[in-house]
């Protein structure tokens, strides 16, 4: 166990609407779904028709570059409609689900006995490999490169985020199986971040086979990126790959069920949420199938699968991601407000600058809305603003900067491999400029890949 890591820098967004841990119902669709848009750097084949019969677990899309990194259905039914965009563009694959699902199976397999081609090949065929993510640039790993490490963030420090320990604190079992099998896979090993605030408590201190490292610090100490950047930076050729927890817990169970079970734990959570709770749902699933948590006002909320800070705003007709664990309901703020910033108390709205008195009651959530009290402004040119709010030896501003020039040179000098959008979503939040910065680093990233290939 190494010293805990203390990262001075950073913010925990003080939002109302945290889920309580109790699972409030149980959710199964009748129609779930499946979109490439989920999967970076993926370009879709599909493997199925309408009519066509599924199984949980059965392949539904495959990747053009890589036939091998297969999609699999997360449930059980018949495909009844391929949704497509402009150009013919491939937007889901939707699924009518079976009342009482059947999975493919895959066979019960042990993975300390198994070699690292083995289950690199259970991996691909179950359709578990999209959990592994490659850095630099985010994208599904590919299974031809040995990555230097594979990095694990058990703890989640965004705004509202769903508690590890209730959603995944009965998967240890498979998590460690996970873990097992992912340790062959890599010479560096697995690494472990867990928060040192409740590292006694937290069941995944009991982890094994994996190097552990303690993070203390306000958001984004949870994100895996920022872990990265202070346990082993990422260099140019440098490969290193990252899972979550829900994907170690995925692929355990699929190693001992042979089944790909994608049920979850979902935190329904934010402001507009009545009753903020857990749901048992599946990726893919309906956002109106949650509509127990936010009633008959669904024209006043965004509907957000993931967080505040890095979520998608799916709509009332979307779904969630392959990927969220969290569903975020906030007021859509579109009215006009009463002499602005000149107004002398605003106790009911807080501010990173101490410009209103709301500092005074630090304890104190927000009815925080999608309000952005005015429009694009000049660029700030001081990189101190954005860098208190990123533990990162980078320098955001910079950065930011070069990706808008679309200069590699440069993007390479400030830090492209070492980011991904999420990891400078609080730089967005505190910019006075109202910049999409997390917009700019992934267009930056986009040319990276197309200028790198």
């Amino acid at each position: 166990m190494s010293d805990t890591i203390v990262l001075k820098k950073g913010l925990n967004i003080p939002i109302k609407g945290e889920a309580d841990l109790r699972v409030s119902k149980t959710i199964s669709p009748d129609v779930i779904a499946v979109k490439p848009s989920d999967f970076k750097g993926l370009i879709p084949r599909l493997l199925v028709k309408e009519g066509d019969r599924v199984l949980a677990g059965s392949p539904v899309l495959s990747d053009k570059k890589n036939p091998d990194i297969l999609i699999a259905s997360p449930a059980s039914g018949t495909v009844c409609g391929i949704v497509r965009g402009e150009k013919r563009k491939l937007l889901a694959v939707l699924i009518k689900a079976d009342d009482k699902q059947e999975y493919f199976d895959f066979g019960v397999q042990n993975p300390d006995s198994m070699s690292a081609e083995e289950i690199k090949g259970a991996l691909l065929k179950s359709g578990l490999w999209p959990w592994l993510i490659q850095r630099p640039y985010g994208i599904i790993a590919n299974p031809d490169v040995m990555p230097k490490a594979i990095f694990v963030s058990a703890f989640n420090t965004a705004p509202l985020a769903p508690n590890p320990e209730f959603a995944l604190g009965n998967e240890l079992a498979c998590i460690q199986r996970g873990i097992n099998a992912l340790a062959k896979l890599t010479g560096g090993g697995v690494h472990v971040s867990l928060c040192d605030g409740n590292y006694a408590s937290t069941p995944f201190h009991k982890i094994e086979n994996a190097v552990l490292h303690k993070f203390e610090g306000k958001h984004p100490a949870g994100n895996v990126g920022v872990q990265i950047s202070h346990i082993c930076p990422i260099r140019k050729d440098a490969t290193v790959w990252t899972v979550s927890l829900l994907g170690l817990a995925m692929i355990g169970r699929m190693f001992s069920t042979g089944h790909y079970v994608a049920r979850r734990k979902i935190a329904v959570t934010g402001p507009m949420a009545v009753e903020p709770a857990y749901a048992e749902a599946l990726p893919g699933t309906p956002i109106k199938a949650f509509a127990g948590f936010y009633g008959s006002i669904a024209d006043q909320i965004r509907f957000i699968s993931g967080d505040v800070l890095t979520g998608e705003n799916v709509g009332e007709d979307g779904f969630t991601g392959f990927y969220s664990d969290q569903i975020t309901l906030v007021r859509e703020g579109s009215e006009r407000e009463l002499f602005g910033w000149i107004r002398p108390i605003r106790y009911k709205q807080f501010s990173t600058d101490h410009c209103y008195f709301s500092w005074l009651t630090p304890w104190r959530k927000y009815d925080m809305d999608t309000n952005l009290h005015g429009g694009a402004r000049a660029f700030l040119m001081n990189d101190a603003y954005y860098a208190k709010v990123l533990p990162m030896d980078i320098y955001p501003l910079y950065l930011v900067k070069a990706c808008l020039a679309g200069d590699i040179d440069k993007m390479e000098k400030f830090g492209i491999y070492e980011v991904l959008p999420e990891d400078l979503a609080l730089c967005e939040f505190v910019d006075p400029s109202k910049n999409d910065i997390q917009d700019i680093i992934a267009k930056g990233i986009d040319l990276m890949l197309k200028e790198m290939a």
